[in-house]
């Protein structure tokens, strides 16, 4: 599909937002009319090359046509490695509590990702003079390898992830937050922390993060890899760092769906859900009901999935789908119908008394990693590679029930589901027009062969789709689907497809993706008051990755924030109303990755200098916040 270049600095343009206050900005205390960000430039110097920063402007346009430009800016609560008090920002422990070290110290993952920054009622921070918030942050892995003596190379998965507890201190004037007290959340009853990716603020005022990038149990049961496997997880290793104990995990206690809740004394508990299925989950998103969640499924040849909770706000026990696409227009065309293919009901409690009966995966399955020849075994394709499955059978338990909720790619695809997705990231939900937006990083693999239903031609700049819903829809099996919030279509944003220069194409500082279109969306998170989608990249196709702002309705597109060179925008997640005050909250990760080998540009030594020198030879990365100068950005209810 040809798309129009879009202008060096666009600007977006917002329609009227009566129910945003902003104090001060219109006469007598109105709301603005319009609101509209002004991006900025692509990074120019070594410094900006190196750093997180925003030189974008929020204009807002009163009734009488009065307009205030507010200049905004990006404020860092603190980066990994940091203390706060005698705690080390996303450090890494034990089972044990025991915090892991070499010989620099506290073990801290270089990493944050998912946010949650919360209201929790009857909190008291010490030492905060103004509103007590509390702010839950993911941190999925470390890149860098222990400082030891003897480890190198990438250490992702390779050691327990965590999730850390910040609690802070919002000033009541300007919004700015300080953080006051960090400690990490205790996941040692649910079998320790998996790399966490991406997660929500739920409506319910808990967070509900991720496991990504499931261990495959068929390997680790003494199984062979099969051919086209996209899982390079390294299970053992975070064992015997988490347990002392290489062969303790269990994968199938990992890869589920966590959910945080903060206590008003400042304590937080976790529960690990099982009934909303286990695979590559990057991060799950519900619908108005409380109910009907959709999440992205990352890595390649994956499933879309939709998991219908049986009691609102719950999520220990639902009904879990797999979404079958079919071409809405040609065969080679870019927009899909979907169904849904029903895989089974469970609750938390019934798949967790089949894991802790020692359940293995080949228990489950006969497979084979070469054909067969024998008409009972289904071919299939999915991010685990090429295999024939037969389900078995038991009288001991449920075997479909289990596949299901411990297998689900593998049974989804088993049962004619879709698993032809490559990098589904983040998922947003726009309540208005009851959508959901969806992320593709990279358009490759099963999305760009000549099999099933997906055919696109290759975009390494990836793509962002709309999903529309409809109530009143069955399954594939013509059964009733309980929701009113169910996917019917797929059809890609125009504007925010991926600018992918093509195959071996390169502009002069190594650039695979054009500075002024998206490249490798990953994390997306929708504001309903200004129709405004911000959208987090993470690509190794561009040298830095931006944050951007697409309004809906006038289309237009504006970059408003700049990570350090070859790191992620993570943890995006939209704070509108606390006190007065909005946040939009963002991370990145690994600053520096590899030594910025794809980097062409004359100045790399100097970036490379200017990366470790502020960012702790790689060590840190940024948790905050895109504000005023003064703090945070007026309230958008």
């Amino acid at each position: 599909m040809r798309i129009r270049a879009l202008a060096l600095v666009p600007t977006l343009a917002v329609a009227s937002l009566s129910s945003v206050p902003v104090a001060a900005v219109c006469p007598g205390g109105a709301a603005p009319t319009k609101v509209e960000f002004t991006g900025m430039p692509a990074p120019a110097t070594a410094d900006d090359k190196a750093d997180i920063y925003t030189r974008a402007t929020l204009r807002m346009t009163c009734a009488d046509g009065q307009t205030t430009a507010v200049p905004l800016s990006y404020h860092q609560i603190f980066a990994t490695t940091d203390r706060v008090g005698d705690a080390v920002v996303g450090g890494l422990f034990t089972a044990a509590g025991a915090p892991l070290t070499d010989r620099d110290g506290q073990l801290a993952s270089d990493s944050p990702d998912g946010t949650s920054l919360m209201q929790i009622a009857g909190l008291t921070v010490p030492g905060a003079a103004g509103h007590p918030l509390a702010l839950v942050t993911q941190f999925e892995f470390r890149e860098l390898p222990p400082n030891d003596g003897s480890s190198t190379g990438s250490f992702w998965s390779k050691l327990p992830a965590t999730v850390g507890l910040t609690l802070l201190d919002q000033d009541p004037a300007s919004g700015r937050l300080t953080a006051k007290h960090y400690g990490a959340i205790d996941f040692s009853a649910v079998h320790g922390g998996w790399i966490h990716c991406g997660a929500t603020l739920s409506r319910w005022n808990t967070h509900i993060g991720s496991e990504e990038y499931e261990p495959d149990a068929k390997v680790h049961g003494g199984g062979a890899k099969a051919a086209g496997s996209d899982d390079k997880t390294d299970i053992a290793s975070f064992s015997r760092y988490y347990f002392g104990d290489p062969a303790a995990a269990n994968p199938y206690h990992y890869g589920l769906l966590p959910e945080i809740t903060v206590a008003a004394d400042g304590t937080a508990r976790v529960v690990k859900h099982a009934a909303a299925g286990r695979y590559a989950r990057e991060m799950q998103i519900m619908a108005a009901d409380d109910r009907t969640a959709i999440s992205g499924d990352d890595g390649k040849n994956t499933g879309l999935f939709m998991f219908v909770a049986d009691q609102a706000r719950d999520l220990s026990a639902g009904t879990l789908y797999a979404a079958k696409l079919t071409p809405a227009d040609a065969a080679d065309g870019d927009r899909f119908n979907l169904q849904w293919v029903r895989l089974g009901h469970a609750s938390d409690a019934e798949i967790k008394a089949i894991v802790d009966r020692g359940i293995r995966f080949s228990d489950l399955f006969d497979v084979a990693e070469t054909d067969p020849n024998d008409p009972s075994f289904t071919k299939v394709l999915t991010y685990n590679g090429t295999e024939w499955l037969r389900l078995k059978s038991s009288t001991a338990f449920d075997v479909a029930q289990a596949a299901a909720f411990l297998e689900t790619r593998r049974y989804a695809a088993l049962l004619g589901a879709t698993t032809e997705f490559s990098k589904m990231e983040y998922i947003a939900y726009n309540p208005t027009d009851k959508r959901f937006y969806i992320t593709i990083s990279r358009v490759e693999a099963g999305m760009v062969d000549t099999q099933g239903a997906i055919r696109l031609p290759p975009n390494d700049g990836g793509m962002v789709f709309e999903m529309a819903t409809a109530e009143g829809q069955q399954d594939t099996r013509g059964t009733a689907i309980d929701s009113a919030y169910v996917g019917v279509s797929l059809a890609p944003i125009p504007e925010l497809t991926g600018g992918w220069l093509g195959k071996d194409k390169l502009d002069a500082e190594g650039n695979g993706c054009s500075q002024d279109r998206i490249c490798g969306p990953d994390n997306i998170v929708y504001a309903d008051a200004i129709r405004t989608l911000f959208i987090g990249e993470d690509t190794t196709r561009r040298n830095n990755n931006y944050l951007w702002a697409f309004n809906i309705d006038t289309r237009k597109l504006a970059r408003i924030l700049s990570v350090p060179m070859a790191a992620e925008v993570t943890g995006l997640t939209l704070a509108p109303d606390y006190n007065g005050h909005a946040y939009l909250m963002a991370n990145f990760q690994h600053p520096g990755d590899e030594s910025i080998k794809a980097y062409q540009g004359s100045d790399k030594a100097e970036v490379v200098g200017k990366i470790d020198a502020k960012w702790g030879d790689r060590k840190k990365a940024a948790i905050g916040y895109i504000g005023t100068a003064e703090g945070a950005l007026p309230a958008l209810q």
